[in-house]
Protein backbone atom coordinates (compact mmCIF):
# COMPACT_ATOMS: atom_id res chain seq x y z
CA UNK A 1 0.00 0.00 0.00
CA UNK A 2 1.02 3.60 -1.05
CA UNK A 3 2.65 4.87 2.66
CA UNK A 4 0.89 8.51 2.03
CA UNK A 5 -2.32 6.81 1.74
CA UNK A 6 -1.49 4.19 4.77
CA UNK A 7 -0.96 7.52 6.83
CA UNK A 8 -4.23 9.29 5.83
CA UNK A 9 -6.02 5.89 6.74
CA UNK A 10 -4.44 6.02 9.98
CA UNK A 11 -5.20 9.73 10.55
CA UNK A 12 -8.76 9.12 9.95
CA UNK A 13 -8.94 5.77 12.17
CA UNK A 14 -7.43 8.19 15.32
CA UNK A 15 -9.25 10.97 14.70
CA UNK A 16 -12.39 8.84 14.80
CA UNK A 17 -10.99 7.16 17.63
CA UNK A 18 -10.21 10.51 19.45
CA UNK A 19 -13.93 11.42 18.87
CA UNK A 20 -15.58 8.35 20.82
CA UNK A 21 -13.45 9.16 23.43
CA UNK A 22 -14.29 12.48 23.64
CA UNK A 23 -18.30 11.44 23.51
CA UNK A 24 -17.73 9.35 26.79
CA UNK A 25 -18.01 10.83 30.11
CA UNK A 26 -17.06 14.00 28.85
CA UNK A 27 -13.42 13.52 28.35
CA UNK A 28 -10.65 12.13 26.36
CA UNK A 29 -9.90 8.94 28.04
CA UNK A 30 -13.56 8.44 29.85
CA UNK A 31 -14.30 5.94 27.06
CA UNK A 32 -11.78 3.31 27.54
CA UNK A 33 -12.86 3.42 31.20
CA UNK A 34 -14.66 0.06 31.95
CA UNK A 35 -17.03 -0.12 35.57
CA UNK A 36 -18.92 -2.96 37.26
CA UNK A 37 -21.54 -2.09 39.70
CA UNK A 38 -22.26 -4.51 42.02
CA UNK A 39 -25.66 -4.63 43.75
CA UNK A 40 -27.54 -6.91 46.47
CA UNK A 41 -30.82 -8.74 44.94
CA UNK A 42 -33.06 -5.97 44.13
CA UNK A 43 -30.95 -4.80 41.19
CA UNK A 44 -31.20 -1.35 39.51
CA UNK A 45 -34.81 -1.40 39.35
CA UNK A 46 -35.20 -1.20 43.28
CA UNK A 47 -36.14 2.97 42.09
CA UNK A 48 -34.24 4.12 45.18
CA UNK A 49 -30.83 3.45 46.39
CA UNK A 50 -29.30 1.33 43.37
CA UNK A 51 -31.12 3.21 40.87
CA UNK A 52 -29.36 6.50 42.32
CA UNK A 53 -25.95 4.74 41.65
CA UNK A 54 -26.74 3.74 38.05
CA UNK A 55 -28.21 7.01 37.05
CA UNK A 56 -24.60 8.31 38.54
CA UNK A 57 -22.70 5.97 35.54
CA UNK A 58 -25.63 6.93 33.07
CA UNK A 59 -24.69 10.41 33.85
CA UNK A 60 -21.02 10.11 33.89
CA UNK A 61 -20.95 8.37 29.83
CA UNK A 62 -23.36 10.51 28.83
CA UNK A 63 -26.78 7.95 28.17
CA UNK A 64 -30.34 7.50 29.19
CA UNK A 65 -32.11 4.93 31.31
CA UNK A 66 -33.81 4.53 27.52
CA UNK A 67 -30.70 4.15 25.78
CA UNK A 68 -27.65 2.87 27.49
CA UNK A 69 -26.05 2.31 24.88
CA UNK A 70 -22.20 1.58 26.41
CA UNK A 71 -23.91 -0.77 28.36
CA UNK A 72 -22.15 -3.94 27.87
CA UNK A 73 -18.88 -2.49 26.76
CA UNK A 74 -17.72 0.71 29.10
CA UNK A 75 -20.28 -0.15 32.13
CA UNK A 76 -22.74 -3.09 33.15
CA UNK A 77 -24.52 -4.42 36.60
CA UNK A 78 -24.53 -7.34 38.27
CA UNK A 79 -27.16 -8.33 40.56
CA UNK A 80 -26.35 -11.00 43.90
CA UNK A 81 -29.34 -12.84 44.31
CA UNK A 82 -28.01 -13.87 47.61
CA UNK A 83 -25.35 -12.64 49.96
CA UNK A 84 -23.06 -16.03 49.45
CA UNK A 85 -22.82 -14.36 45.50
CA UNK A 86 -21.09 -11.44 46.94
CA UNK A 87 -17.51 -12.63 46.66
CA UNK A 88 -17.73 -14.30 43.83
CA UNK A 89 -19.67 -11.34 41.86
CA UNK A 90 -16.47 -9.30 43.40
CA UNK A 91 -13.90 -11.86 42.46
CA UNK A 92 -15.10 -12.18 38.97
CA UNK A 93 -15.65 -7.92 37.84
CA UNK A 94 -12.15 -8.25 38.83
CA UNK A 95 -10.83 -10.78 36.92
CA UNK A 96 -12.33 -8.72 33.97
CA UNK A 97 -10.05 -6.39 34.23
CA UNK A 98 -12.39 -3.27 35.16
CA UNK A 99 -10.93 0.12 35.58
CA UNK A 100 -13.54 0.42 38.97
CA UNK A 101 -15.81 -2.09 40.59
CA UNK A 102 -18.30 -0.82 43.01
CA UNK A 103 -20.38 -2.47 45.39
CA UNK A 104 -23.72 -0.78 46.90
CA UNK A 105 -24.20 -1.05 50.78
CA UNK A 106 -22.90 -1.50 53.87
CA UNK A 107 -24.08 -5.74 53.80
CA UNK A 108 -21.30 -6.02 51.04
CA UNK A 109 -18.16 -4.68 53.39
CA UNK A 110 -16.83 -7.87 54.89
CA UNK A 111 -16.75 -9.72 51.11
CA UNK A 112 -14.73 -6.37 49.21
CA UNK A 113 -12.22 -6.04 52.08
CA UNK A 114 -11.52 -9.72 51.21
CA UNK A 115 -11.00 -8.96 47.66
CA UNK A 116 -9.52 -5.53 47.61
CA UNK A 117 -6.71 -6.72 50.26
CA UNK A 118 -5.87 -9.72 47.86
CA UNK A 119 -5.84 -7.37 44.50
CA UNK A 120 -4.53 -4.07 45.68
CA UNK A 121 -4.04 -2.68 41.64
CA UNK A 122 -7.98 -2.70 41.31
CA UNK A 123 -9.96 0.19 42.17
CA UNK A 124 -13.04 -0.37 44.18
CA UNK A 125 -15.44 1.80 45.38
CA UNK A 126 -17.93 0.99 48.27
CA UNK A 127 -20.87 3.28 49.17
CA UNK A 128 -22.45 3.43 52.66
CA UNK A 129 -19.29 2.62 54.33
CA UNK A 130 -16.47 4.51 56.37
CA UNK A 131 -14.30 1.37 58.02
CA UNK A 132 -12.59 -0.96 54.88
CA UNK A 133 -10.06 1.45 55.30
CA UNK A 134 -8.04 -0.01 52.22
CA UNK A 135 -5.53 2.32 50.25
CA UNK A 136 -7.55 0.89 46.69
CA UNK A 137 -10.86 1.21 48.27
CA UNK A 138 -12.77 4.58 47.55
CA UNK A 139 -15.32 4.70 50.51
CA UNK A 140 -18.75 7.43 49.79
CA UNK A 141 -20.80 8.02 52.45
CA UNK A 142 -23.73 10.46 53.30
CA UNK A 143 -25.03 13.04 55.84
CA UNK A 144 -28.36 10.90 55.83
CA UNK A 145 -29.18 12.47 59.04
CA UNK A 146 -28.79 15.86 57.65
CA UNK A 147 -31.18 14.87 54.73
CA UNK A 148 -33.72 12.87 57.23
CA UNK A 149 -34.22 15.71 59.51
CA UNK A 150 -35.58 17.72 56.68
CA UNK A 151 -38.25 15.46 55.79
CA UNK A 152 -39.11 14.95 59.51
CA UNK A 153 -39.76 18.40 59.76
CA UNK A 154 -41.56 18.32 56.66
CA UNK A 155 -43.72 15.53 58.39
CA UNK A 156 -44.36 17.90 61.45
CA UNK A 157 -45.18 21.19 59.68
CA UNK A 158 -47.80 19.27 57.03
CA UNK A 159 -49.53 17.51 60.71
CA UNK A 160 -49.57 21.15 61.92
CA UNK A 161 -50.88 22.44 58.87
CA UNK A 162 -53.55 20.02 58.89
CA UNK A 163 -54.25 20.51 62.29
CA UNK A 164 -53.76 16.91 63.45
CA UNK A 165 -53.79 16.70 67.39
CA UNK A 166 -51.75 15.07 68.88
CA UNK A 167 -49.92 12.84 66.07
CA UNK A 168 -48.04 9.80 65.82
CA UNK A 169 -45.68 9.04 63.01
CA UNK A 170 -43.73 6.05 61.81
CA UNK A 171 -40.73 4.69 60.41
CA UNK A 172 -40.11 1.62 58.60
CA UNK A 173 -36.52 0.29 58.24
CA UNK A 174 -34.77 -2.32 56.06
CA UNK A 175 -32.34 -4.24 57.62
CA UNK A 176 -30.59 -2.53 61.23
CA UNK A 177 -27.45 -1.26 61.12
CA UNK A 178 -25.56 2.08 61.34
CA UNK A 179 -26.50 3.63 58.23
CA UNK A 180 -30.03 3.23 58.64
CA UNK A 181 -29.72 4.40 61.98
CA UNK A 182 -28.73 7.80 60.88
CA UNK A 183 -32.05 8.30 58.94
CA UNK A 184 -34.72 7.03 61.52
CA UNK A 185 -32.52 9.49 64.42
CA UNK A 186 -32.39 12.04 61.68
CA UNK A 187 -36.24 11.96 60.82
CA UNK A 188 -37.08 11.90 64.62
CA UNK A 189 -35.27 14.42 65.61
CA UNK A 190 -36.77 16.69 62.70
CA UNK A 191 -40.18 16.46 63.34
CA UNK A 192 -39.21 16.78 67.61
CA UNK A 193 -37.95 20.02 66.62
CA UNK A 194 -41.31 21.01 65.35
CA UNK A 195 -43.80 18.66 67.85
CA UNK A 196 -41.75 18.23 70.74
CA UNK A 197 -43.95 16.05 72.26
CA UNK A 198 -44.72 14.02 69.04
CA UNK A 199 -45.14 10.25 69.35
CA UNK A 200 -42.58 7.82 67.42
CA UNK A 201 -43.05 4.19 66.12
CA UNK A 202 -40.72 2.10 64.30
CA UNK A 203 -40.25 -1.02 62.17
CA UNK A 204 -37.68 -2.87 60.66
CA UNK A 205 -38.38 -5.42 57.76
CA UNK A 206 -34.61 -7.03 58.18
CA UNK A 207 -35.01 -7.26 54.25
CA UNK A 208 -34.57 -5.16 51.20
CA UNK A 209 -36.93 -6.82 49.28
CA UNK A 210 -40.12 -7.77 50.89
CA UNK A 211 -42.75 -5.01 50.42
CA UNK A 212 -45.47 -7.45 51.76
CA UNK A 213 -44.03 -7.41 55.02
CA UNK A 214 -43.80 -3.16 55.25
CA UNK A 215 -47.46 -3.04 53.56
CA UNK A 216 -48.94 -4.76 56.41
CA UNK A 217 -47.09 -2.66 58.84
CA UNK A 218 -48.03 0.34 57.21
CA UNK A 219 -51.98 -0.89 57.09
CA UNK A 220 -51.71 -1.67 60.67
CA UNK A 221 -50.20 1.75 61.56
CA UNK A 222 -52.49 4.04 59.29
CA UNK A 223 -55.74 1.55 60.78
CA UNK A 224 -54.28 3.00 64.38
CA UNK A 225 -54.11 6.38 63.45
CA UNK A 226 -50.65 6.58 62.32
CA UNK A 227 -50.77 10.10 60.41
CA UNK A 228 -47.22 9.91 58.24
CA UNK A 229 -44.95 7.14 57.68
CA UNK A 230 -41.38 7.29 56.52
CA UNK A 231 -39.09 4.51 54.90
CA UNK A 232 -35.75 3.66 54.82
CA UNK A 233 -36.23 0.08 53.48
CA UNK A 234 -34.88 0.13 49.69
CA UNK A 235 -37.60 -1.96 47.38
CA UNK A 236 -39.54 -3.40 50.73
CA UNK A 237 -40.79 0.30 51.32
CA UNK A 238 -42.60 0.15 48.62
CA UNK A 239 -45.11 -1.70 50.16
CA UNK A 240 -45.63 1.54 52.46
CA UNK A 241 -46.11 3.57 49.38
CA UNK A 242 -48.60 1.19 47.92
CA UNK A 243 -50.65 1.27 50.91
CA UNK A 244 -50.11 4.58 51.27
CA UNK A 245 -51.88 5.13 47.82
CA UNK A 246 -54.61 3.02 48.58
CA UNK A 247 -55.82 5.06 51.92
CA UNK A 248 -55.43 8.40 49.72
CA UNK A 249 -57.20 7.36 47.21
CA UNK A 250 -59.95 6.08 49.76
CA UNK A 251 -59.99 9.56 51.23
CA UNK A 252 -58.21 9.16 54.23
CA UNK A 253 -55.57 11.88 55.83
CA UNK A 254 -52.58 9.57 55.57
CA UNK A 255 -48.70 10.60 54.22
CA UNK A 256 -45.71 8.68 53.18
CA UNK A 257 -42.48 9.91 53.24
CA UNK A 258 -39.84 8.27 50.42
CA UNK A 259 -36.33 7.58 50.39
CA UNK A 260 -32.90 7.80 48.11
CA UNK A 261 -34.74 9.06 44.61
CA UNK A 262 -38.08 10.94 44.50
CA UNK A 263 -40.72 8.47 45.00
CA UNK A 264 -43.59 10.89 44.37
CA UNK A 265 -44.69 8.85 41.21
CA UNK A 266 -45.21 5.82 42.79
CA UNK A 267 -47.76 7.19 45.04
CA UNK A 268 -49.82 8.45 42.45
CA UNK A 269 -53.45 8.24 42.75
CA UNK A 270 -56.78 10.07 40.04
CA UNK A 271 -53.81 10.53 38.01
CA UNK A 272 -52.61 13.75 39.56
CA UNK A 273 -52.17 12.92 43.09
CA UNK A 274 -49.53 11.12 45.49
CA UNK A 275 -49.70 10.06 48.61
CA UNK A 276 -45.78 10.59 48.96
CA UNK A 277 -45.68 13.75 50.07
CA UNK A 278 -41.49 14.18 49.90
CA UNK A 279 -38.77 11.68 49.46
CA UNK A 280 -35.45 12.15 50.87
CA UNK A 281 -33.81 12.43 48.47
CA UNK A 282 -29.43 10.85 48.96
CA UNK A 283 -27.89 11.48 45.71
CA UNK A 284 -25.68 8.30 45.16
CA UNK A 285 -25.31 9.50 41.66
CA UNK A 286 -23.26 12.56 42.92
CA UNK A 287 -20.36 10.06 44.22
CA UNK A 288 -20.44 7.67 41.25
CA UNK A 289 -19.89 10.56 38.77
CA UNK A 290 -16.82 11.51 41.13
CA UNK A 291 -15.41 8.21 41.72
CA UNK A 292 -15.05 7.63 37.72
CA UNK A 293 -13.30 11.34 37.52
CA UNK A 294 -11.37 10.59 39.59
CA UNK A 295 -10.40 7.08 38.14
CA UNK A 296 -10.42 9.09 34.49
CA UNK A 297 -8.10 12.18 36.16
CA UNK A 298 -5.61 9.54 37.40
CA UNK A 299 -6.68 11.17 40.82
CA UNK A 300 -8.40 8.06 42.30
CA UNK A 301 -7.46 7.07 45.56
CA UNK A 302 -8.33 5.32 48.90
CA UNK A 303 -10.27 7.80 51.19
CA UNK A 304 -13.85 8.36 53.01
CA UNK A 305 -15.79 11.12 51.39
CA UNK A 306 -18.82 12.66 53.03
CA UNK A 307 -21.59 13.95 50.82
CA UNK A 308 -23.76 16.21 52.67
CA UNK A 309 -25.97 19.24 52.35
CA UNK A 310 -23.40 21.56 52.01
CA UNK A 311 -21.60 19.08 49.17
CA UNK A 312 -25.01 18.23 47.97
CA UNK A 313 -25.09 14.77 48.57
CA UNK A 314 -28.72 14.99 50.67
CA UNK A 315 -31.67 17.29 50.72
CA UNK A 316 -35.20 16.65 49.63
CA UNK A 317 -38.26 16.71 46.91
CA UNK A 318 -40.25 19.13 46.46
CA UNK A 319 -42.48 17.82 43.54
CA UNK A 320 -45.66 16.93 45.37
CA UNK A 321 -47.78 20.56 45.64
CA UNK A 322 -48.86 19.40 49.08
CA UNK A 323 -45.57 20.52 50.61
CA UNK A 324 -46.79 24.08 49.88
CA UNK A 325 -44.83 27.15 49.43
CA UNK A 326 -44.58 28.12 53.08
CA UNK A 327 -43.74 24.37 54.16
CA UNK A 328 -40.43 24.70 51.67
CA UNK A 329 -39.61 27.99 52.99
CA UNK A 330 -39.26 26.80 56.66
CA UNK A 331 -37.68 23.63 55.33
CA UNK A 332 -34.97 26.21 53.24
CA UNK A 333 -34.37 28.15 56.28
CA UNK A 334 -33.78 25.13 57.89
CA UNK A 335 -31.28 23.48 55.62
CA UNK A 336 -29.42 26.72 55.86
CA UNK A 337 -28.95 27.03 59.72
CA UNK A 338 -28.06 22.94 58.96
CA UNK A 339 -25.32 23.74 57.15
CA UNK A 340 -23.69 26.86 58.91
CA UNK A 341 -23.68 24.41 62.18
CA UNK A 342 -26.79 26.52 63.75
CA UNK A 343 -28.65 23.31 64.25
CA UNK A 344 -26.62 20.20 65.14
CA UNK A 345 -27.91 16.58 64.51
CA UNK A 346 -27.55 13.47 66.21
CA UNK A 347 -26.01 10.65 64.17
CA UNK A 348 -25.98 7.64 65.91
CA UNK A 349 -29.06 6.38 68.57
CA UNK A 350 -26.15 6.74 71.04
CA UNK A 351 -26.30 10.38 71.09
CA UNK A 352 -29.61 10.54 70.25
CA UNK A 353 -30.92 9.13 73.01
CA UNK A 354 -29.22 11.79 74.92
CA UNK A 355 -31.53 14.36 73.87
CA UNK A 356 -34.01 15.77 75.59
CA UNK A 357 -37.28 13.85 74.81
CA UNK A 358 -35.47 11.65 72.34
CA UNK A 359 -37.88 8.06 72.19
CA UNK A 360 -35.60 5.62 74.14
CA UNK A 361 -37.60 2.66 72.93
CA UNK A 362 -36.61 2.59 69.20
CA UNK A 363 -35.25 -0.40 67.62
CA UNK A 364 -32.12 1.29 65.65
CA UNK A 365 -29.04 0.22 66.32
CA UNK A 366 -25.41 1.31 66.08
CA UNK A 367 -22.94 -0.78 64.67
Amino acid sequence: MNRKLLAVLLTGLLAVSSAFARGAGGGSSAGAIKVRLLTYATGIDDKSFNAAAWRGILEFYGDTWENPKLRGTNYDVVTAATQDMYIPNIRQATDEGNDLIVTTGFTFADALAQVAAQNPNQKYMIVDVDWVGLPNVLQAIYAEHEGSFLVGAAAALKAKADGIANPTFGFIGGIPGATITKFEVGYVQGILSVLPNAKIVDYYVNDWGDPGLAKTQAKNWYDSGVYLIYHAAGGSGFGLLAQAKEYRADGKNIWAIGVDSDQYEYGLYNNTDSAVLTSMIKRVETSLVYALNAVKNNTFKGEVITFDLKADGVGYAATNPALTGDIRAELERIRARIISGEIKIAATYGEAKRLPGFPQDLHAVDD
